[in-house]
């Protein structure tokens, strides 16, 4: 098994930085179109029409402001986003792990370049906020 794992940090609090990962509107400005509530068990879609692409989502994990996790299903992955917060003299710490890839194939080099990309729109967004 193979697992993305990146780290983010931002100058912005923990919870703005939550509210980045759980408002769909918000998240539909760095990562993709959405139906997305922090509700455990709420399924739901993140789209992108240029790229022809679904992805299906079951929330499991809703601890605010500290972890989140989903089911993050598409094409041929099948596979666990969770994103892990703590915040530290002004810092907050954003870890990812993309979980479920059977090997360091071509979706799981895509995800890890994406989220890389995702990352740095999140700061951004979050500068706007």
């Amino acid at each position: 098994m193979a697992e993305v794992s990146l780290d983010f940090q931002f100058t912005s609090s923990i919870d703005k930085v939550w509210n980045a990962l759980i408002d769909s509107d918000t998240l539909a400005k760095w990562i993709m179109e959405n139906d997305f509530k922090p509700i455990v068990g709420h399924k739901c879609q993140f789209r992108n029409p240029q790229w022809n692409l679904i992805v299906d989502c079951e929330v499991l994990v809703v601890e605010e402001p500290h972890k989140l996790s989903y089911t993050w299903v598409g094409g041929p992955i099948d596979t666990i986003v969770t994103w892990t917060l703590k915040e530290e003299d002004g810092t907050t710490y954003l870890h990812l792990e993309h979980t479920g890839f059977e090997k360091e194939d071509q979706a799981f080099n895509g995800a890890k370049y994406g989220w890389a990309n995702m990352g740095e729109e999140l700061k951004k967004v979050l500068a706007e906020m």
